[in-house]
Order: C-alpha cells, then sequence, then structure tokens
C-alpha cells in the first residue's frame, strides 16, 4: 500500500478515535454536570414554590435519587405556579360590581374579593341545567339567537355528533358576521383538527388552542390545562359548569349511558365577570386581545335578588383562590357540607378541615360516583374517603353510571357550581371557574337535586370503609397531585 494512502487511513482512524474519545467525554462528563447544575436550579426552584408538602417531597425524591427521570419530568409536569406569566394577562377580579342595597344581601357571609374571587353582584338569573339534553338544546338556542359576539372556552370538544352540530352552529353564526371565538384545551381537545374545525374557520371564525403539548422549554407547562367551561352569548348570557362540548356530557336526544352531570345558565351582571375570565384566556392562548366592543354590550338586568359571585382559580392566580374559598366555607359551616364530584382526591388540609367539620357535628356527606371514567382516581380515593367514614361523614356511591358534577352545599347561605373536581389537580393545577350562589331559590333547588339522586341512584347503604389497602393504592396515592 503506498505511504500516501496509509497515512490517510492513518488520519481517518485517529480523527475517529478522536470524535469517539469526544463523544465519551460528553457523555461521561459534561452532560451529568449539566444535569447536576439543572437538577440544582430545579430543587431550588421547587423548595421556593408554594405547594403541599407531600408534592415537594416527592418532586425532591424523584430529582435527587432519579435526576435522569425527575428532571425532564419537572420540566414537562412540575410547574404549578406562572406569575411570570400573569402580566401577559388582563386582570381577572376586575372590579364592576354593582352596589348592593338589600339589606339581607349586605348581611350576608360572602367571599372577600381578591386575585381570582369577583365582587359579589345582585339582580342575576340562574337556570339549572341537569341534564345533557337540556343544556344542548340551551346551547343551540343560545348561538342561533346571538346577535354580535359569541365565545367558547371547553376542554374537550367531541369529535363526535355533539362536537359536530356545535360547530357548524358556530360557523353559520361567524358567516353572519358575528365574533366567533372558540378556545380548546391543546390536551383535552388533543384529537381535534383543522380539517374538523374547517367550517367555522373558512366562515371567519376563530380557534385557540390553549398551552400547547409541544412547546419550548421553559415555555409553558404540559400538566397545567384549561378546564374552563364557557359559553357565552352578546355578553347577556352565559353557560358555565362540568359539561364539555361532547357527546358524553349532552346532545341532541337521550342516549343509554350519558353521563349524570351539572351546568349553569347565567343572565345578569355577572356576566362581565364571565366574560372578564375568557378575555383573559383568550389573550394569553391567542396573543390577540379582543375588541373592548365585543364585549361592552350592557349585561341585562332582572327583577330577581340572584346574589352570585364568580371565582376563577388557575396557575396565573397568586392565590389558590377556589381552594381557599372552599375551605373558608367548610370552616364557616355549622349544619352542613354536601360534596358532589366525580374524584375525590383533596390535599391534606382539605381533608383535615372535612374531619374537624364532622366533629364540630356538621353533616358532611359526600356523593360520588360507584365507579368513574378513572380507575387510578377510584384506587386513590379509597384512604381519602375511609378516614372521612371514620370520622363520621357519610359518603354516597351513585350507581347508574358516571355522575360528572361538581357542587357543592353549605347550610342554606351557598351553593358552588363549577368545572372543578374535589382534587388537587383542580385546585392547585387548572385552570377553573366556580360560581358561588346565594340566593335561596337557588340553593333550594341544588338541594332537591342532590336529595333525589341519593334516594334514587345512591346504594341502598353507604359506602363500607376499608381498614387496609394494597400496594397499588399506596402507590397511586404519590401520584395523586397529578390525577
Amino acid at each position: 500500500m503506498p505511504s500516501d494512502q496509509l497515512n490517510l487511513y492513518r488520519l481517518a482512524f485517529s480523527f475517529q478515535d478522536f470524535s469517539i474519545m469526544d463523544f465519551r467525554w460528553l457523555l461521561v462528563h459534561l452532560l451529568p454536570s449539566l444535569g447536576f447544575i439543572l437538577a440544582l436550579a430545579l430543587l431550588s426552584h421547587i423548595l421556593r414554590e408554594r405547594r403541599p408538602p407531600t408534592s415537594t417531597l416527592a418532586w425532591l425524591m424523584a430529582i435527587i435519587f432519579i435526576p435522569y427521570l425527575g428532571v425532564p419530568l419537572y420540566l414537562i409536569f412540575g410547574g404549578r405556579k406562572m406569575l411570570d406569566k400573569a402580566g401577559t394577562k388582563p386582570e381577572l377580579a376586575q372590579d364592576r360590581s354593582r352596589p348592593l342595597n338589600d339589606a339581607h344581601i349586605r348581611d350576608a357571609v360572602l367571599l372577600e374579593p381578591d386575585s381570582g374571587i369577583s365582587p359579589p353582584s345582585a339582580n342575576n338569573r340562574v337556570t339549572f341545567l341537569f341534564k345533557g339534553e337540556q343544556a344542548f338544546e340551551t346551547i343551540v338556542d343560545l348561538i342561533h339567537q346571538a346577535s354580535h359576539s359569541i365565545f367558547v372556552a371547553t376542554f374537550i370538544l367531541g369529535k363526535d355528533e355533539t362536537g359536530s352540530a356545535i360547530v357548524h352552529a358556530l360557523a353559520e353564526k361567524a358567516s353572519q358576521g358575528l365574533t366567533v371565538c372558540l378556545l380548546l384545551d391543546a390536551l383535552g381537545s388533543v384529537r381535534i383538527s383543522q380539517k374538523f374545525l374547517s367550517p367555522l374557520l373558512a366562515a371567519g371564525g376563530h380557534v385557540a388552542f390553549f398551552m400547547p403539548m409541544i412547546h419550548l422549554p421553559f415555555r409553558g407547562r404540559a400538566n397545567l390545562r384549561n378546564h374552563r367551561k364557557m359559553l357565552i352569548c352578546d355578553n347577556r348570557s352565559a353557560i358555565i359548569g362540568g359539561m364539555n362540548l361532547a357527546s358524553e356530557y349532552m346532545g341532541p336526544k337521550e342516549v343509554a349511558g350519558r353521563w349524570q352531570d351539572l351546568s349553569l345558565l347565567v343572565q345578569g351582571p355577572v356576566i362581565d365577570h364571565i366574560t372578564d375570565v375568557f378575555r383573559s384566556d383568550w389573550k394569553f392562548a391567542s396573543k390577540t386581545l379582543l375588541d373592548d366592543h365585543a364585549t361592552t354590550n350592557p349585561a341585562t338586568r332582572f327583577n330577581t335578588r340572584g346574589v352570585t359571585q364568580l371565582v376563577a382559580s388557575g396557575p396565573d392566580v397568586r392565590n389558590d383562590s377556589l381552594r381557599n374559598a372552599i375551605l373558608t366555607e367548610i370552616f364557616r359551616a355549622e349544619r352542613r357540607i354536601w360534596v358532589m364530584t366525580p374524584y375525590f382526591v383533596p390535599d391534606e388540609m382539605l381533608l383535615e378541615a372535612l374531619c374537624i367539620a364532622v366533629r364540630r357535628n356538621v353533616d358532611v356527606s359526600i356523593i360520588i360516583p360507584k365507579k368513574s371514567n378513572h380507575r387510578l382516581a377510584d384506587l386513590v380515593r379509597e384512604g381519602y374517603l375511609t378516614r372521612l367514614q371514620e370520622s363520621g361523614a357519610d359518603v354516597w356511591l351513585y350507581e347508574p353510571r358516571m355522575l360528572h358534577a361538581k357542587a357543592i352545599l353549605v347550610d342554606d347561605s351557598l351553593a358552588m357550581v363549577g368545572s372543578a373536581n374535589m382534587d388537587m389537580r383542580s385546585l392547585l393545577l387548572n385552570y377553573e371557574i366556580a360560581l358561588c350562589l346565594y340566593d335561596a331559590d337557588a340553593i333550594g333547588q341544588l338541594e332537591a337535586w342532590m336529595l333525589d339522586l341519593i334516594r334514587k341512584d345512591c346504594s341502598a347503604r353507604q359506602r363500607q370503609p376499608k381498614r387496609s389497602f394494597g400496594l397499588i393504592e399506596s402507590v397511586g396515592r404519590l401520584f395523586a397531585p397529578l390525577l
């Protein structure tokens, strides 16, 4: 072999050896060093965050003992508050309250307005939507009657008959020149494609996805979802509650096995506050601000006393406003606390507050589905429910089908209905919304509906407490903040 060719081979092998050594050095020295620095930064960040001790400890252990898994998981799922991004959103609790002149209303025990907690407003009309068929018909009617603007936010838009019907109804109004905005959560509506939304987009409607799952590092949190459900027409009527826009929740005709759920039709001054929340979310997701003229139509006034107060909770709110509101009402309760929820995975403070209420001779009752659509959540809830029952609380299992309604009754003074489950994900991670009702008629309607479900559809006997728990249940509790 010629010497020149031999030298070229030697040079090539030397470069190959150098590249292999360089790559090994990168794996053995540089990447671990960078990972160590990143882990230290994350540990410092976790310790500064206001999160439950169990959650803090779980993330600390994951990052310290399994950093190659814990660090990337925290970057994807770990963030809780995004206060640095809150400045990009309009202020939620704008003071649009009207004077509460009625002496009875002024003396009522209301929540103190704060970040995420709007001032109370009177003269609102609230209609309960107890059935999915009723909710669907109301939504379609409101869309058809709209003359100026339609704003819709939902966690899940079904790729089914219900979702298609609503998209086409919105498209029809957009083609007539109305401002139509549809806000979808990127995870909950992950199956929704541009093709499915094409009728609305072609008609001039606007669509935005909240918190895309794929993003640049540190530019968002895949774990923080927009779980709010809102429909606002002409700033005059709104629907909020627990129902997503899919066939499991609602539809034009009754379907066997459809979930039992609950939403509210709201009219009156509180619409201003609901619209504020939507405009804030829309600006955050679409990077565009809705024109003022789209939301300045005066809300209709009604000759009713209906006093309501909106609570919006999420990573952009400094306090855990919804959780704190629930805690406040639990400690205020003198006679009863009835909780209806599809999943029951509270944090320690909420659980202890309920146990203390039982010891104060308050009637604490939890209404949950006998079997939910999340097996892991059902396993994890067992320990929490048993602890409550051992304190003296009642737990009722709804048997016919999935129960997805979220409602709380406190004494005869408060009813709370919204999108949040009684779990750590809803109360500490997600963007949620709830309406507090202080009107005696509304409270009475919700009480009658709850009692009817207990008498007709819950187990003849209450849930029997479990004294021991399997390994899966115990391990599952470690993941409770993510359920």
